[in-house]
């Protein structure tokens, strides 16, 4: 994935030249779909969304898997000049749920020197991936570990990772900026549906809500999710990808940040589980400097 709301800093939200997720580029466009005639309507997609597990149960299902994993993680200055790598390629053996590394290695300003990171978003990427491949870190929603001041905020994390479009509570200011499918405010998004195809050969609708152009700048200012596009399979409605680009703004706070998750099935089941997830943002954390990351997770060879 997400994260990257949850604090207070002055300044305004930077474009990232750095590399672009942009939505699930996996899939080809074939046309747009005209609504009436395929008898579809954003109503679906949106109940579809909402009532969606599919996020949370692929990331269970995996640790019932072997498969090979690749972590890349960039940190950068304010010049966007990267200052520390990290990467991590690793076999996940689904029996004791064992992590044989394959190469590990990094470089640059990445730790304290009490080995701690220096970034949060280093913190929470270790959380999500990390503790996915070693441990039942959602069973039943729960954290992996207790206690620590930033537990409740891993917690909101998952929930804007599986569950976006629902709101999020106990963020100031932003908790229900997050609720985008609520009567107030979806007169302030377009819906646009495509027929596409993804991985080659899997048949897909992208349901794709992006903040309408012709809002005044005030009501611009006001929305925080700018897009959030879906994949379903057109089989089963089962979704297959999200992208989400977040970015917002005032006298307190400001952060920018795009997420880009894809799954897969495994062999001709189908039992989904994460192929690739790719993160870039900026953001800060009170009484700390700018953080400013990227992230790509590649996952595979499930067996």
């Amino acid at each position: 994935m997400a994260v990257f709301l949850l604090f207070f800093v002055n300044g305004f939200a930077q474009q990232i030249p750095r590399f672009n997720p942009d939505t699930v580029l996996t899939v080809v466009i074939d046309s747009a779909i005209n609504i009436k005639a395929k008898k579809l309507s954003s109503e679906m997609f949106i109940q579809e969304i909402i009532q969606d597990t599919s996020f949370y149960e692929a990331f269970r299902q995996m640790k019932k898997y072997d498969f090979v994993a690749e972590n890349q993680f960039y940190t950068y200055d304010k010049k966007n000049k990267v200052i520390g790598k990290l990467y991590r390629k690793l076999i996940h053996h689904d029996k004791g749920d064992k992590i044989q590394f394959l190469a590990k290695r990094d470089s640059g300003n990445l730790f304290k020197k009490n080995g701690k990171y220096q970034l949060y978003t280093m913190e929470m990427f270790d959380y999500v991936f990390m503790n996915a491949y070693k441990s039942n870190y959602i069973e039943g929603g729960k954290s992996p570990v207790g206690g620590g001041s930033n537990e409740s905020y891993k917690d909101k994390l998952k929930t804007l990772i599986f569950s976006p479009g629902r709101p999020v509570p106990g963020i100031p200011f932003i908790g229900s900026k997050t609720e985008i499918f609520s009567a107030n405010m979806r007169q302030y998004y377009d819906y646009n549906f495509y027929s596409g195809t993804y991985l080659d050969s899997i048949p897909v609708y992208r349901f794709k809500v992006t903040e309408k152009k012709d809002l005044s700048g005030w009501s611009k200012d006001g929305i925080m999710i700018k897009e959030l596009t879906t994949i379903f399979d057109k089989r089963n409605m089962q979704i297959l990808g999200r992208y989400v680009d977040m970015k917002y703004s005032n006298m307190m706070f400001d952060f920018d940040v795009q997420m880009n998750i894809e799954l897969q099935y495994v062999g001709d089941s189908e039992t989904l589980v994460p192929a690739k997830v790719s993160y870039q943002g900026n953001w800060n954390v009170p009484f700390k400097k700018e953080e400013r990351s990227s992230f790509l997770v590649l996952q595979k060879q499930y067996k």
